[in-house]
């Protein structure tokens, strides 16, 4: 085992009150700044870092592998950025933990009223040498990745040719934009990048699970959330939404318990695949005019960070939703209205934006069918 001589470049330990789960996203929702958190966190992905950046955790102990070295990601390289400190235990250890058990931490271990623990930190280093490896190693998981995407894709096929079975609604879907916002990456940052849109659109605003809080954090009250509701506040299930809780085909919905538990009311929405895959399928379903994807989940490190092994059932839903589907992940960092405000001023600068967008646009048309909508969409934004 590997000690640091220091936890922190101030002082050589650490205390404080224990906040754990192994799932992360459900140990966020009531972690308090300055706590430190315990997780079973297998390649600890780029959303799950910043939700513990913004938590304001003191230290993170992780029973599972920060990083496998399969997937490159950068999670564990936001946190020791932003100068968040991660250590690993064997998995063994992780029952000895209590929440709210107050620990500390120092060179020699990780101290309870029983037991010291020993733990390896996480370094720069690391990150580095683990990252190299996935990326030696990319095209066998790349190959792997297809493989399942495929043969899923063939199983659910006609799943997905098949009309999906909505239920009856109260809020008005058919000829509007529906606003679908996930929890990915930088969701938080897209969502509030096209506030405008939303201003000139008035579209739907669809909450998958956790993206509703997202909605909410920025002053708006969801129309709908649809999910599972594993990772969605009560404070958003209690808003006043219309409530979709996704069931497996054969009808079991697990998400129903917690809705009943809550007094509150749901329907159910049969559907294989994710709940970004059900929401983007029902919002189709009934006649959205356009679909608008915030915080979609679109490549393979993403689904492997998520423990998917493949995208069959993603892949199956965009093909069938086609040209009334934009993808606005990552728009945040293309532009913002202040950015765009001050290009349209200098003339030249504003013309090259929006000749360059209308030639991605126009070349994705001719690529891809689903691309030219997003014209109509900045074109309002730009408003």
């Amino acid at each position: 085992m590997e000690y640091s001589e220091v936890i922190t470049e101030n002082r050589a330990w650490i205390e404080g009150p224990v906040k754990m789960g192994r799932k992360t996203k459900q140990l966020l929702k009531t972690a308090e700044p300055g706590c430190i958190v315990v997780i079973d966190h297998e390649d600890v992905d780029e959303l799950a870092a910043e939700e513990l950046i913004r938590a304001k955790v003191k230290i993170i102990i992780n029973a599972g592998k920060t990083m496998s070295g399969r997937i490159m990601t950068k999670g564990p390289l936001l946190l020791l950025d932003k100068a968040v400190p991660i250590i690993e235990i064997n998995r063994l250890w992780y029952t000895f933990f209590q929440d709210g058990m107050t620990i500390r931490i120092d060179e020699s271990g990780i101290w309870t009223d029983q037991v010291r623990i020993p733990y390896t930190r996480f370094t720069m280093a690391s990150w580095d040498q683990l990252y190299r490896q996935a990326h030696r190693c990319f095209h066998v998981e790349l190959g792997k990745f297809i493989d399942n995407t495929l043969q899923h894709a063939l199983q659910e096929s006609r799943m997905v040719v098949q009309p999906l079975h909505c239920p009856k609604l109260r809020t008005q879907v058919e000829g509007r934009h529906v606003l679908v916002v996930t929890r990915g990456s930088k969701y938080r940052e897209d969502l509030a990048a096209v506030r405008a849109y939303i201003k000139a659109y008035k579209p739907v605003l669809l909450g998958v699970d956790g993206g509703a809080d997202a909605l909410l954090e920025l002053g708006y009250t969801p129309d709908l959330i649809v999910g599972d509701m594993d990772s969605v506040s009560d404070r958003a299930l209690g808003s006043g939404a219309e409530l979709v809780v996704q069931s497996y085909v054969e009808g079991a919905a697990p998400g129903l318990e917690r809705i009943r538990r809550l007094g509150l009311t749901a329907n159910v929405l049969p559907c294989m695949g994710t709940s970004e895959d059900a929401a983007l399928l029902m919002a189709y379903e009934l006649k959205a005019s356009l679909i608008i994807a915030i915080g979609s989940h679109n490549h393979m490190n993403e689904y492997l960070e998520k423990g998917r092994n493949g995208m069959g059932s993603s892949m199956l839903v965009r093909m069938k939703i086609g040209d009334k589907l934009i993808d606005a992940k990552g728009f945040s960092m293309l532009l913002s209205a202040q950015k765009t405000r001050s290009w349209l001023r200098n003339g030249a600068a504003g013309l090259a934006l929006l000749s360059g967008f209308l030639a991605a646009q126009l070349l994705g048309k001719w690529m891809f069918p689903a691309a030219l909508p997003g014209w109509s969409v900045l074109k309002g934004w730009l408003h």
